[in-house]
Formats: structure tokens, sequence, C-alpha cells
């Protein structure tokens, strides 16, 4: 065995893909680019977590309906006379090696690299989803904490770090989110009608666009949103809310800490002539002063981490005048979920979303009753829609990922973004994820004991 932490994949020539799945051959990997994933762990541990982990994916996948492919002909999975999603493992000892020294982010990891790939990456990865609680055993759940990686402390959601983990995401390029979005720039579920369902009922491109309206709409009514309202807007987007806000005759105030969204939502606003009507800030919304009507905000709160959950509920209550509603769109897991996986870094915290954490509508509920005067009092839910608003992100940035190394952006980026974004239409489809429009009022205007819905 090799003395050195990690082995070096071959990153000078593509991997070939044995069983001929579409896009057969992984380009090379740049190992200045992305480190991690042109080398496997090769540790004195790596082989006996290799060993666990090659265990624990046989036992896991035993009951998952996906037919899994490995290089020298055997098959596992849930056996089935059906037609199967496809996992192909290409280089089993790598994809093991990688789980059993880095966990779920191994996968993801071992996706970018190409030791496994599939034509179905939804398909494999949805019912490994639905599956998720029982992955690990018990037992071992107990010793994830001290054999995987931990959060870095330099991600914590602080005020000194906050917008460098906003901007590794977000300030990626405009361009590369004009090549998936629709012409709203709109970065969040979309509210689709009628109820998505199977083909032939499925929301196609362009009624997304209207779709994203919809969400937005909702809303602003929630909130009460109209003539003469001063809003407060915690985290910008791309300002298509702002935009709608105001041409509701309302004054907008909205905060973000990335630059690339502030500056094009700002654009945006001027060439819609509502620059009279809107104020984009890069603040931090701890530091967010004033009195407003009400408070939206869009998906922002899986971005502040738990430690901070009540400073961000104190910050809205101490700005909200007498009256004043506010609207939040979420995305949920179930509580217990949130519970065990809450100290976990996952794939998604490394190459995505850095400090972040997806809250419970209990927790949530919870951080408002006992920091502020606030109390959620309306709940919706609409998480097959996060999952179509996915599918169809996904279908354009795929069409598209030719327009990638223009913009700076290479294959292994490319499997990135895929894997995110079919991870996490996955964990919509599943149900292990969901999204809600939530409605927090203060008790002089609703009492404490008012419905507020599925509390997971």
């Amino acid at each position: 065995m090799s003395s050195s932490r990690h082995h070096r994949l071959d990153v000078g020539h593509a991997q070939p893909d044995p069983r001929g799945v579409p896009g057969a051959e992984t380009p090379p990997v740049d190992a200045d680019r992305w480190p991690d994933v042109a080398t496997v762990p090769d540790r004195w541990s790596a082989r006996t977590r290799e060993a666990v982990a090659a265990w624990l994916f046989a036992r896991a996948s035993a009951g998952v309906d996906v037919r899994i492919e490995y290089p020298d002909g055997t098959r596992s999975g849930r056996f089935s006379h059906g037609v199967q999603p496809r996992m192909i493992i290409r280089r089993p000892a790598d994809l093991f090696r990688r789980i059993g020294s880095l966990g779920l982010i191994g996968v993801g990891e071992a996706y970018m690299a190409g030791d496994w790939t599939t034509d179905d990456l939804v398909g494999v990865l949805t019912p490994f989803a639905e599956h998720i609680a029982h992955v690990v055993p018990r037992p071992l759940q107990i010793l994830r904490r001290a054999v995987l990686p931990r959060h870095p402390a330099d991600e914590e959601n602080t005020t000194a770090n906050t917008r460098s983990n906003i901007s590794r995401h977000y300030d990626l390029s405009n361009d590369l989110f004009e090549l998936f979005l629709d012409e709203t720039m709109t970065y969040s579920a979309a509210l689709f009608t009628p109820e998505p369902t199977a083909e032939p009922g499925r929301p196609v491109w362009k009624d997304l666009a209207d779709a994203q309206h919809r969400k937005i709409d909702r809303l602003l009514d929630l909130a009460g949103v109209g003539p003469g309202t001063r809003l407060l807007e915690i985290g910008t987007g791309w300002g298509e809310l702002c935009l709608r806000a105001a041409q509701r005759g309302a004054t907008v105030r909205s905060v973000t800490l990335s630059v690339e969204q502030r500056d094009l939502a700002r654009e945006r606003v001027a060439d819609a002539g509502l620059a009279d009507r809107v104020r984009i800030d890069l603040l931090d919304y701890r530091h967010v002063d004033g009195d407003y009507d009400a408070v939206v905000s869009v998906e922002m709160i899986e971005a502040v981490g738990q430690k901070y959950w009540p400073t961000y509920f104190a910050t809205i209550d101490r700005v909200l005048a007498p009256g004043g509603r506010v609207a939040i769109q979420a995305i949920t897991m179930p509580h217990d979920r949130m519970l065990a996986s809450r100290q976990t870094y996952t794939w998604v915290h490394k190459y995505v979303f850095p400090g972040g954490q997806i809250p419970s509508l209990r927790a949530l509920r919870t951080a408002a009753a006992e920091h502020t005067s606030l109390r959620l009092t309306e709940s919706s839910a609409f998480g097959i829609h996060y999952a179509e608003t996915l599918r169809l992100w996904r279908e354009r940035f795929l069409a598209r990922r030719t327009d990638l190394a223009p913009l700076g952006f290479d294959a292994t980026f490319a499997r990135l973004w895929d894997f995110y974004l079919a991870y996490s239409e996955a964990g919509f489809r599943a149900g292990y994820l969901d999204v809600h429009q939530l409605v927090f009022r203060r008790p002089a205007n609703a009492p404490d004991d008012a419905p507020f819905g599925d509390a997971r």
C-alpha cells in the first residue's frame, strides 16, 4: 500500500465506459482544479474503509429498485422483471474507497470522476433517497462523526464568512445561470397549474416563466403587498420579486451578499423604469435597519445555518411594523432527518452551498416562537412542483452544456452540476425534501394556536 494519503487517477486520459452508457467517456480531471476528484483516498485505513463501504452498499442497495452493474458482469440491487434505472460502476474499488473515507461526499466525487455512471441519474438517485434513513445501520451511525469529514470552521455563517459562502455559488457567473434559468432569472421552486402529473401532463419549458410569476405573486399576496407597502426582501436573487412588487406599487428594499446578483438585479430594475421604487443593497440581513410593512424571503433561510435561525427571525421581528406580515419560501426536510444529518458535512456543502442547512418546518416554527413575537400561521407545501422545476432546469442545462467551456467551466464542473440538479430533483421526488410557503404574524393578528399545517 502506498504511504501517501491519496493515489492519483489517470487524469491524462479519458476513462472508457465498458457498458456503453450514453456519454461513455469521462473527460480527464484537472487535478489542480479538482484535487479531491482526481485523487482517491489511500491512507492506512483506506482499504478497511473500502471493505466496510462495499458491505454497506451491498446491504443498502439490496432493497433499492435499481439495477447495479459491475465491470466483471455481476449485478446487485433489487431483482425485477421490469425496466429499472441502471447504475454502472466502472471502478468499484475507487468508488467504495471514496465512500468509506468520505461518506456521501464520496458518492458525488465518484460520479464527477467517472467511477460510476448512468443513463438515468434521477432514476438511480431517487430510490436511494427514499431509503436514505436506512442506508447506514443504526449502530454505525454513532460512529459517523468520528470517521467522516466535519464542517470547516471557515464555512460557519458568521458575518465574516457568509459573504464568501454566498459568493462561491451565486457569483460563479450570471452567464452560467442564464444558460438554464428562464427569462425571469428565478432560481427557486415554481408553482405550476394544473398540479404536475405524469406524462403527458408534465410541465414543459414554456410553462416555467408563468409558473415562477405565479409563485412570486402568491408569496406577495400572502405578505399583503400592494400599493404603498414598504417591503423588505431578504435575498434578492436576480430581482424578479422586486420587479413584481414594485409593479404593484410597493416600495422595495432588497438585500443580498452576491455582487453578481446585485449588479444584474439593479440593471433589470433600471431597465424596467422602477429604480425609484426599488433599492438593492449588498448587505448582510443582520445589518438591516428601518421599518417595513412586509418581509419576504425566498429560499434564503437554507443558507443561514441552524445556529443563526434565531438571529434571522429576530432581525425580521425587529424591523417588522405593527400589523405586518412575513412570507417565507423554504426548502424543508422531516424533523428527524434534520436532527440526524445536521452535523454531517455533505457533498452539497463542499461543492454547492457551503454553510447551508435545510430546516424542518418544526424547527422554523420553534425558532420563531422561542426567540421572537412571530408565530407561524399558514403553511402550504408543493414539493412535486420543485421536482418539475429542477427537471426543466437540468434538461436545459444538459442541452446547453457545450456553452460551458467558453465561460471557463470544464467537463468536471458539468458533471458536478448535473449531479447537483439530479440529486436535488431526486430528493423532492422521494419526499425526502419539500418546499413550503409560510406566513408568520404576531399573536395580536393571529392567535398562537392557529393552524399551521404539517409540522414535520
